[in-house]
């Protein structure tokens, strides 16, 4: 069985996360929009987080997947 999406063939690990109700309502209603889960787009918006602050981060994590 082959996984198209890169971020389901890389470790993982489980994180618990609270937010604010009207955050929660508006991931939701992001992830429906754009058909994907809510926790896609906070991965996401993680690495695009991560990536804004390190810029090398983006680089070495696709290096890790090699």
């Amino acid at each position: 069985m082959t996984n198209e999406n890169p971020t389901d063939s890389r470790r993982m690990t489980r994180a618990s996360v609270s937010f604010p109700t009207a955050v929660y309502e508006e991931l939701e209603r992001l992830a429906e929009s754009k058909k994907v889960s809510l926790a896609w787009v906070v991965r996401d918006a993680a690495e695009k987080y991560l990536s804004e602050q390190w810029p090398l981060f983006r680089n070495e994590t696709l290096n890790d997947r090699k």
